[in-house]
């Protein structure tokens, strides 16, 4: 299916009415919690208990319900048709909203906090059936932009719902104005989920299983099935653990670091939210229609060194009154402190929209809304541990809440470093989106021609050191390189090629073992369906042109007969990294050296895959582009 224009599926009915349903609940959700944080933390509503604690108490309460229900609720969107469970869970948010109006004018802190744990529990149910239908309801060229809209609509809506809960729990008229809210929204919500258009279940034979710890067990080992998304999965639920803990405890750090008004949590609550739904947004830009997962590393990045900066920033704030938002502002010394939440949520952005697309486009249709489900209950085990973790850091050990702040970025280096050793794919997408975004302008032409599953072997003329990077950055899938053995042991290298997966090759007269040792990882390599690149002339070119294919690619055919797709790189040769000009590595500012293009021919049956024949083709593609 292709795509259309992204303001015509703005308007179009298999996306507006989900983003708008999406927008109304979020909008809810976060006007709810934070009139109820506000009222928490300014001390309008009557408690026992020491603040810190009943604000983490509250952020766990409604994230527990994903830890308990996301299970239940994934097998019920593979099982049935999916608007129709939309329709059900904002009909029952309208009923919820009800029993929220009359736990406000009551001023039960008890029954507040139980609304809560039911709009959590609703949203748990709408979580999974929100990303399965998606993909049913978009084409694949329209996947991440959809996921990029839905995320800044989302955090739009928490942006808009952080404003006016902050300022309506401040309110001394708190007790109507959040009834009414909350109540008119899901209203309106419900409205909206009338007009999703139909999506038909993907799995309807399989049974429910009603034992919530043994299917959400399943669940997650169901992910764990795929590595890559299943270690995305980790990366995502560790993204909301640090949203999760920032949002929590900046109502908190607003009044007793800033020394703010509820005017001023608002600002500062809202500077995170703006930020997240930017970086989605430029997510989208800069990513084009394919997912970028190599912004994920630049994303984390971001996080850690805003995280830290935002403690030396809390570090050197001074006030030693209570502010409002103008006097805040005017003060100079909360510039940097905005600066960095809101940076903070930019990166954020990043780094969860590709981790979010690279779920859904990497999971089997059938199975999408349970590893969705199993998403959801990762997430809210780590949203619940941010809880932990406040009320142990804060109230048990003592820290600060800009402590607390500097630990979760120090953690946040762990993390990434653990994520991205296990999955280079990350790191090499990061090299080869940064070197097309400064030092090259790549283009693609005819790389739908690549089988997007399946094996499958690509042959490319060899122009310089980068072209595997840039093959690698260009292509959708994972490619596994065939190189030469002795540049595969080259020290320090070697580690980026080993956790690469390469597959180190030379002739049988320089090691005979070596050989069949690299022709047997080939041959299992394409069994388990995996997509192979192979540079046939077997080094880099000494003049631009394309020297003779060798004849290992029909070897490796006559055991794995595999489709071959033919690849050409133009415009590299004039650049840094090639050996025009005396050598590669010299003469960096070269004439005509920052637009360069790969490019595909149609697939090639193994029996036609002869070397001269794919020489040939290759050379047709590049044609005098060298």
């Amino acid at each position: 299916m292709k795509g259309i224009g992204l303001s015509e599926l703005m308007r179009s009915r298999r996306f507006l009415p989900l983003f708008l349903t999406q927008f109304f609940g979020a909008l809810n959700d976060n006007l709810f919690k934070n009139a109820l944080l506000v009222m928490i933390v300014s001390a309008s509503i009557a408690m026992a208990t020491e603040v810190n604690t009943v604000v983490n108490l509250a952020a766990g309460l409604f994230i527990l319900p994903f830890f308990l229900f996301s299970a239940l609720a994934g097998q019920l969107a593979d099982k049935y048709e999916k608007s129709r469970i939309i329709r059900y869970i904002k009909l029952a948010e309208i009923f919820i909203m009800l029993l929220g109006a009359a736990a406000f004018l009551a001023g039960s802190l008890w029954l507040l906090l139980a609304v809560l744990f039911l709009m959590g529990t609703q949203s748990a149910f709408f979580g999974p059936v929100k990303y399965a239908i998606l993909p049913q309801h978009l084409a694949e060229d329209e996947l991440l932009a959809g996921n990029a809209r839905v995320g800044m609509g989302t955090f739009v809506a928490i942006l808009l719902g952080t404003i006016a809960g902050s300022l309506i729990g401040g309110s001394s008229h708190v007790v109507w104005l959040a009834g009414v809210a909350v109540l008119a929204i899901a209203v309106v919500g419900w409205l909206s989920s009338r007009e999703i258009p139909p999506a038909e279940p993907r799995a309807s034979a399989f049974e429910l299983d009603w034992n919530a710890p043994r299917i959400s067990w399943q669940l997650v080992k169901l992910a764990a099935e795929k590595r890559t998304v299943f270690l995305a999965i980790l990366g995502i639920s560790w993204f909301w653990m640090l949203g999760a803990s920032y949002l929590t405890q900046m109502p908190n750090f607003t009044v007793t670091v800033l020394k703010g008004e509820p005017g001023v949590i608002a600002l500062v609550l809202s500077a995170f939210t703006v930020g997240v739904a930017i970086g989605s947004m430029l997510c989208g830009r800069l990513s084009g229609p394919r997912v970028e997962i190599g912004l994920v590393p630049l994303g984390s990045l971001g996080l850690s060194v805003l995280g830290i900066d935002l403690y030396f920033a809390a570090e050197a704030y001074q006030s030693e009154t209570v502010l409002g938002s103008l006097a805040f502002l005017a003060g100079g010394d909360g510039w940097r402190v905005l600066l960095d939440i809101f940076l903070l949520g930019l990166f954020g952005g990043l780094y969860i929209v590709p981790l979010y697309a690279m779920v859904q486009a990497r999971t089997a249709p059938d199975k999408r809304a349970r590893i969705i489900g199993s998403n959801n209950i990762l997430n809210a085990l780590f949203m619940v541990l941010a809880s932990v973790l406040g009320i142990l850091f804060l109230g048990v050990a003592g820290f600060s809440i800009a402590e607390l702040f500097l630990t979760l970025a120090l953690m946040n280096i762990a993390v990434a470093l653990f994520i991205f050793l296990q999955v280079p794919e990350f790191t090499m997408r990061f090299l080869v989106w940064l070197m097309g975004h400064s030092l090259y302008r790549v283009d693609h032409h005819g790389l739908e021609q690549i089988p997007l599953r399946g094996p499958a072997i690509i042959v490319c003329n060899h122009v310089s050191y980068i072209d595997a990077l840039l093959l690698a950055g260009a292509v959708r899938r994972p490619i596994r390189f065939i190189m030469y053995k002795p540049i595969y042991e080259l020290p320090v290298l070697n580690f980026i090629f080993r956790t690469g997966g390469a597959i180190p090759i030379c002739s049988p007269k320089e090691d005979a073992q070596a050989y069949q040792q690299a022709m047997d990882s080939i041959a299992e390599a394409l069994d388990q369906g995996q997509l192979l690149c192979l540079f046939p002339e077997g080094k880099l070119t000494h003049d631009g042109e394309i020297d003779i294919f060798r004849q290992g690619i029909e070897r490796i055919l006559e055991r794995n007969p595999v489709p071959v797709v033919p690849m050409a790189l133009r415009g590299l040769w004039q650049s840094f990294f090639s050996r025009s000009n005396g050598g590669a590595f010299r003469r960096p500012f070269r004439p005509g050296w920052r637009r360069v293009a790969v490019v595909a021919g149609t697939p090639v049956m193994a029996q036609l895959a002869k070397a001269a024949h794919l020489q040939a083709l290759v050379a047709d593609l590049r044609g005098d582009g060298r």
